[in-house]
């Protein structure tokens, strides 16, 4: 969603809505990954029953990973999706429902924001192409002996749009993962999977929450069913809000800002592009074995459970004294409606209204005094008041100007602060740092002290040096460092090293505001009063259909907002007599369609050739909808990717006009790709659902059947036999090349779709009757959480806040207190400073007379792990002897009933993936080289249950 910053501001605000996920991890045994049991409990003790994974939050880290390097290939990169889904699924653990969402086609609100990321994206990828093309001339120019290394191409991004053949190989490999985890993953066993792939319209996330609505009006559904919800984006909290589910959490994973990124032209750590010199890269490892990793941490995820959320909403929103009856719901939906007024995907925000000046607050605030006025709430199930909520716009209105006024004292003091941090470290900073051999470096960089060579030489520099930086300050220097004859320099002004501010001809901050701002945005003037009219009603449309869309579904495909700009908070005079109705009736765009309406040019290699010369060809009848530039217009703010792509809106019937001149050049397989599929539905042998669909297609019965809610968990909706379905007894093949065909197959699919209702049908927002209230969470103590007595606040691990911190047991203290002498420390405590000459460290100081070396417990710890604790029993390399050694006691305390034996898993590789007879003999043709963190394939499946 477009609020950017607002997970910040709410994880700051209600911080214990925050959860640190609980993750069992793979463990290894000779060498081999042993799979997780998925079955087992979930580790963070709470049971979920339906998981669903909106999917372009999956595909984007792993086709673009920060964290390691981008993948070689699409093979690879359908790898990596794989093992990104287990490891979501390992951590939920859903009991009942898998539902994965692939963005399709989006509706044409949605299609103005994708456009203009992807122009975006292509302008800056052409001109990060000409910076690196002209460093690289530089580095040349210079001599340099030393090749540079090329960075694996990443993939545009344009690929993740509906109708690529990414997306529908993406689609294929999905329905081969599926098929493979219901026939050999005990954790899939009971378990439905729907699939929506990117043929079905809509976008992923709105598609769950379409068959959440759908799934609750039917009364056959659990009122106090578990969901989880996997994405990133903002606008998911909002979603979850919407649809009054007691229990909903949301999946996502820990922003960790300021990552180390590599350069993009030498592909070395430690600098950006404009600073890279094209120096050879240094070894990493005795053996140059960690050339391809990067130094970082494994990502992260945390949970945010709503619940909680909705505990710090109640006590926020309660209203005492109120002239009708307070409805915690209602309210709830308010709140959702007052966040769009900050920004989301299909509206710009409003000019004063800022998340990081605590917009929300404001509006909240605004809220709670005038609604005692309006006699009821603003919204009622997905539809708005417009006249209560002319009064609340009204009421912001009113303070408009002081906080245009408030905006730029703030700027100002930032500025003057940040001066006065400039000027302090440039006076703080040492005049000189000595280079080469006597450059200081860091603690334990350097793995041997360096020799000293020619040290008169460095000194007699060094003195130089000092000489010359002596003198005055204004005084001109000769190239060999000498003090020149010539006069002095002017002085560069204090701020010559702050960066150049863009210039802002609106000035919000002073009076006839408003004048300039329609002037300079619009070409109108401010007494237009029709146009702004215009504006402030396509505005209030805007609302509606936002609203309408989080709670109904789409109202129309077809309506966008067709300016740039918002309007003021004091322009919303007279709305409450504005039409607020839909068309009825209206269809989305297809695949190829949308491509051609949110691609530049420069993508146009993913589009029929036919296509693609209309968006090059001057005689073109829609050359405008393709600029080769555009302006971007800061509007206030100071980094480009926050400003507005001034970019034509696309007209829809000049559109298709053109397309149609050019449809009969569609091939077959293009015209699949361009049309407009459903949902499928997966189960395997074990599940209740499985002879009932198998009987379907032994009948070949051709009709819609209603699924018995009572195979399913409830799940209602229609079947019907699809063509391409997976079968039992039938071979499902590989989309991916390093992973063996499935030959005994025994999953079965079928396509789904959703109850429907009549057009007009009202979906309730409210708690279901039966659904119960779970416990508090919140303590008297959790409401002023977010000072912590000034110490920064640490997220809650897993579910259980009563869980108990892991310690040693009386044994291992015993074992403990008889191997470290008590008298390097005061009785009774040990210190926490590893000993210097401990476990054979090659940079130890011998020990004095006086000190003991602790022995080693385990023979086979390595110096670099000394202090994780001994190598579990499991992982241990067996070795011959005479007879059983006793076992020490931390040995012991590893031990538990549900220890490992290897010999069960001895058939399994490291990944969960069958392998093709003919890929174990060619290692060659799977893009995998030493180091990367992709595994090679195993040769057989994961479990066998049968």
């Amino acid at each position: 969603m477009g609020v950017p910053a607002f997970f910040r501001w709410l994880s700051r605000k209600y911080p214990s809505i925050i959860v640190n996920c609980v993750e069992e991890k793979a463990k290894e045994c000779n060498g081999v990954k042993v799979p997780i049991d998925t079955s087992k409990p979930n580790p963070n003790e709470v049971e979920f029953d339906n998981l669903y994974l909106d999917m372009n939050g999956i595909i984007h880290p792993c086709t673009h990973p920060e964290d390691k390097p981008a993948p070689k290939n699409e093979d690879e990169m359908m790898v990596a999706i794989f093992e990104y889904i287990d490891r979501i699924f390992n951590i939920v653990r859903p009991r009942r429902l898998l539902y994965m969402a692939i963005d399709g086609v989006a509706p044409r609100a949605k299609m103005n924001q994708q456009r203009s990321r992807r122009f975006r994206a292509s302008k800056e990828g052409m001109e990060a192409a000409e910076e690196k093309q002209k460093i690289r001339q530089e580095i040349l120019a210079k001599g340099r002996a030393v090749a540079l290394s090329e960075v694996f191409p990443r993939e545009s991004p344009c690929l993740m749009t509906s109708g690529t053949e990414f997306m529908d190989n993406l689609a294929k490999c999905l329905r081969y993962y599926i098929a493979d985890r219901l026939n050999s993953d005990p954790g899939w066993k009971n378990l439905t999977v729907i699939l929506s792939d990117a043929s079905a319209p809509g976008e992923g996330e709105h598609k769950i929450m379409d068959y959440i609505r759908r799934q609750r009006a039917q009364p056959n559904h659990d009122p106090n069913t578990h969901h989880c919800l996997c994405g990133a984006d903002a606008d998911l909290i909002m979603l979850g809000l919407a649809t009054h589910e007691p229990n909903f959490t949301i999946i996502r994973e820990e922003f960790k800002p300021n990552k180390p990124k590599p350069c993009a032209l030498c592909n070395q750590m430690g600098h950006e592009v404009k600073d890279c010199q094209g120096l050879p890269r240094e070894k990493q490892g005795k053996h140059d074995q960690f050339a391809d990793t990067m130094p970082v941490s494994e990502q992260e995820f945390i949970f945010i459970r709503l619940c909680v959320l909705r505990e710090y909403l109640e006590r926020e929103l309660t209203m005492a004294s109120l002239p009708f009856t307070f409805d915690f719901e209602r309210s709830i939906d308010d709140w959702v409606f007052m966040c769009f007024f900050v920004g989301n995907d299909f509206l710009p925000h409003l000019p004063s209204l800022e998340i990081r000046e605590g917009a929300i607050d404001r509006l909240v605030n605004i809220y709670k005094n005038v609604v005692h006025k309006t006699g009821g709430y603003l919204t009622e199930s997905g539809f708005v008041n417009l006249q209560r909520v002319q009064m609340i716009m009204l009421a912001v209105g009113e303070v408009e100007d002081s906080i245009f006024k408030k905006r730029k004292d703030d700027d100002d003091n930032f500025k003057r602060r940040q001066k006065e941090k400039r000027k302090r470290l440039k006076r703080d900073h040492p005049s000189f740092i000595p280079g080469g051999q006597f450059s200081p470096q860091a603690l334990g960089n350097r793995s041997s002290p360096q020799a000293i060579c020619n040290p008169r030489q460095a000194a007699f520099e060094m003195r130089m040096h000092n000489s010359t930086t002596s003198a005055s300050p204004n005084t001109s220097l000769t190239p060999d460092g000498s003090p020149s004859l010539g006069g002095g320099i002017k002085r560069k002004s204090e701020d010559s090293d702050s960066e150049p501010e863009p210039e802002d001809n609106i000035r919000l901050w002073e009076t006839g505001w408003k004048q300039r701002y329609y002037k300079n945005k619009f070409d109108v003037d401010a007494s237009d009063e029709k146009f702004r009219r215009k504006v402030v009603q396509s505005y209030v449309e805007g609302l509606c259909w936002v609203l309408r869309y989080y709670y109904q579904g789409c109202a129309s495909w077809n309506w966008y907002y067709p300016f740039h700009y918002a309007p003021f908070a004091s322009d919303f005079e007279g709305i409450a007599d504005m039409p607020s109705d839909f068309e009825k009736g209206s269809k989305p765009f297809k695949p190829l369609e949308q491509l051609m309406g949110v691609f530049p040019a420069a993508s146009g290699n993913f589009l029929p050739p036919t296509w693609r010369k209309l968006m090059t060809d001057p005689e073109s009848s829609i050359i405008d909808f393709y600029p080769e530039d555009f302006a971007i217009d800061l509007n206030g703010k100071k980094y480009a990717w926050q400003g507005v792509a001034l970019l034509p809106f696309v007209d829809e019937r000049r559109l298709r006009a053109a397309l149609e001149e050019v449809y009969p050049d569609l091939t077959p397989e293009e015209t699949r790709r361009n049309s407009l599929g459903g949902d499928v539905l997966f189960v395997g042998k074990h599940h209740p659902l499985c002879d009932f669909i198998v009987e379907q297609y032994k009948s070949k019965n051709t009709e819609a059947v209603d699924i018995p809610p009572e195979l399913c968990h409830g799940i209602q909706g229609k079947l019907t036999l699809n063509d391409n379905a997976v079968l039992p007894d039938q071979v499902v093949e590989s989309p991916v090349p390093m992973l063996r065909d499935l030959t005994q197959n025994s999953a079965v699919s079928i396509s789904f779709k959703d109850p429907q209702f009549a057009e007009d049908f009202v979906f309730k927002a409210t708690v279901l009757p039966g659904a119960k209230k779970p416990a508090p969470v919140l303590k008297p103590g959790d409401w002023e959480k977010t000072n912590n007595d000034g110490r920064p606040w640490r997220p809650q691990l897993g579910f259980n806040r009563d869980r108990k911190p892991v310690h040693l047991d009386q044994s291992a203290f015993r074992t403990l207190g008889h191997t470290m002498p008590r008298d390097r420390a005061m009785p009774g405590l040990y210190p926490n400073a590893v000993p210097l000459a401990a476990y054979g460290s090659p940079y130890a100081r011998p020990l004095m007379g006086s000190q003991q070396q602790i022995p080693k417990l385990l023979p086979n710890l390595r110096p670099q792990e000394s202090w994780r604790g001994p190598t579990p029993l499991f992982q241990q390399t067996p070795q011959r002897t005479a007879g059983a050694a006793p076992l020490l006691a931390w040995n012991r305390m590893l031990q538990s009933p549900g220890q490992f034996q290897p010999a069960q898993y001895q058939g399994l590789g490291p990944m969960a993936y069958p392998q093709r007879p003919e890929d174990r003999l060619d290692r060659g043709r799977q893009a995998y080289g030493p180091g990367r963190p992709f595994h090679l394939p195993p040769p057989a499946g994961r479990y066998s249950w049968n």
